[in-house]
C-alpha cells in the first residue's frame, strides 16, 4: 500500500461530514464493536472463573486418584497406603468408607453422603481441614460416634456442634419381620464449608472405624485416595497405575469422576462465545452500512481521483483504511473497557446485588455464591482477532463498490 492511500483514507475517517447521518451510523458501527468486544471479554472471564473456581473446590472435597475394588472392599488397605506412599510423585494416600444415609433431628430429615475417614491421614488428600468453619476435623479421632455435617446440611436439620443426631442406615440387620435399618446416634463435632452447594448439603463424615462397624465392613474400606503433585497428570498416572494393579481394582482420576460437568460448562463457554460473536457481526454489518454509504457521498471524489490516474485497487484500499480504523478504533476500545469490567466484576456485582436487594447467582443452582472472574489474555487476544477480522471483512464489498464507481456517470451533473 502506497502512502497516499492511508493518508486519503485517515482523511476521510476524521473529516467532518456534510451527512450527520453518517456520522451517527459510524457512531453506532463503533458503539456496536465496543459493547459486543467488551461483552464478549467479560463472560469470557466469568466463564473462567466458573471453572477455576469449581475445579479448586471440588479437588479440595476429592482427590486426584481414587482406587476401589471391584465390588468388594478393599481388604490389606494398611499395607497398600504403605506401598503406595513410595511411588514417585505420590504426596498422600488414605482410605476411606463411602455410603448413603438418612440423618434426622427432632423430625427433620435430610439424606447424605457418609464417609469415613481417618482424620490423620485425610489431611494427605484433599484440603477438607482448611474448610471447618467450626469445631476441628481431628474431633472424629477422639470423640467415638461423631460426625462433622456441611453447613447447609446442619442448617437443614437445624443442628449445630454439640447436638446429637440420628444416623439411619439402610444396611440394617435381619429380623422375622424382614431387614431392619440400622440407627445410630452421633454428636455434631464440626461443620465445614467448600462453597460448593452440593457437597455442603449433602457430605457428612464420621471416623473410619465408626463406619466400618456400623456398615459392617470389618476391616475393609470403600477404597483409597491418592494425592499426587500435578493433579493435571492425574488422568496418565491413573491410566499407568490401572495397567500396573490389574483388573482388581477399578481406578478413577478427577477429571473422570466429573467429567460430564466440566465437558458441559466447556460448552458452555464455547456457545457463550459465539453467540455473543454476533454481537460483533452485527456491528460489524454496520460498518458495511457506513460505507456503503460513505461511498455514495464520495462519488464525485472518487471520480475525481480515477481522472487522475488513481487506481480501482488504490480507491478500495482507500475505503478499506476507513473501514478498518473504524473497526480498529472499536475493537480496541472494547478490550479496553472489557478487560476494565472482567477485573471489577468481583466487586460490581456485590455492590449491585446490595443496592437493589437481589441475589443473581443461587447457590443451590449453580454450586457457588458469587459471581468469580478470571481474565486469560489469550482469550483476549482471541476476542479482538476476531473482531477485527469480521471488521475487515466488512470492507471488502463497500470498497470494492467504490472501485467500481464510472468517474463519467459521477461527473455528469458536476
Amino acid at each position: 500500500m502506497r502512502f497516499y492511500e492511508l493518508w486519503i483514507g485517515l482523511r476521510y475517517t476524521r473529516a467532518k461530514r456534510r451527512n450527520h447521518f453518517i456520522s451517527f451510523i459510524t457512531g453506532t458501527a463503533i458503539m456496536g464493536m465496543v459493547i459486543g468486544v467488551a461483552a464478549l471479554i467479560a463472560v469470557m472471564a466469568v466463564m473462567n472463573g466458573f471453572d477455576h473456581t469449581l475445579r479448586s473446590r471440588i479437588l479440595a472435597v476429592t482427590s486426584d486418584v481414587i482406587i476401589q475394588g471391584n465390588g468388594v472392599p478393599v481388604l490389606d488397605w494398611p499395607t497398600a497406603v504403605k506401598r503406595l506412599s513410595t511411588v514417585p510423585g505420590v504426596t498422600g494416600v488414605a482410605p476411606y468408607v463411602q455410603a448413603q444415609a438418612m440423618l434426622s433431628h427432632e423430625g427433620l430429615v435430610s439424606g447424605a453422603v457418609i464417609e469415613g475417614i481417618d482424620p490423620a491421614l485425610e489431611n494427605r488428600v484433599n484440603k477438607l481441614n482448611q474448610d471447618m468453619k467450626m469445631g476441628e476435623l481431628q474431633s472424629l479421632q477422639t470423640h467415638p460416634w461423631s460426625i462433622v455435617l456441611g453447613r447447609a446440611l446442619a442448617r437443614q436439620l437445624g443442628v449445630t456442634v454439640g447436638d446429637k443426631i440420628t444416623l439411619i442406615s439402610p444396611q440394617g440387620g435381619v429380623t422375622p419381620l424382614g431387614v431392619t435399618p440400622a440407627l445410630r446416634q452421633f454428636t455434631v463435632v464440626g461443620l465445614f464449608s467448600v462453597g460448593i452447594y452440593a457437597y455442603d448439603s449433602g457430605m457428612a463424615y464420621i471416623n473410619l472405624g465408626d463406619a466400618q462397624r456400623l456398615y459392617g465392613l470389618n476391616q475393609g474400606v470403600t477404597g483409597l485416595r491418592m494425592q499426587i503433585k500435578d493433579p493435571f497428570t492425574a488422568p496418565a498416572f491413573a491410566a499407568h497405575l490401572q495397567q500396573q494393579l490389574g483388573a482388581a481394582f477399578y481406578i478413577q482420576d478427577w477429571t473422570q469422576t466429573h467429567e460430564n460437568f466440566f465437558k458441559a460448562l466447556s460448552m458452555e463457554k464455547l456457545v457463550m462465545f459465539v453467540i455473543l460473536s454476533l454481537i460483533i457481526a452485527v456491528a460489524a454489518f454496520n460498518i458495511v452500512a457506513t460505507l456503503v454509504m460513505v461511498v455514495t457521498d464520495k462519488e464525485t471524489d472518487i471520480a475525481i481521483l480515477r481522472t487522475i490516474g488513481v487506481t480501482p485497487r488504490s480507491i478500495m484500499l482507500i475505503f478499506m483504511v476507513q473501514g478498518g480504523i473504524i473497526g480498529l478504533f472499536g475493537t480496541l476500545l472494547g478490550v479496553f473497557f472489557g478487560v476494565l469490567l472482567a477485573l471489577n466484576i468481583p466487586t460490581l456485582v456485590p455492590a449491585i446485588e446490595h443496592l437493589f436487594h437481589v441475589q443473581f447467582i443461587s447457590p443451590e443452582v449453580y454450586s457457588i455464591s458469587q459471581l468469580p472472574s478470571k481474565l486469560e489474555p489469550w482469550d483476549v487476544i482471541h476476542v479482538a482477532i476476531a473482531a477485527l477480522i469480521m471488521s475487515w471483512i466488512a470492507t471488502l464489498y463497500p470498497s470494492w463498490r467504490a472501485s467500481r464507481v464510472a468517474p463519467a456517470e459521477a461527473l455528469r451533473y458536476e
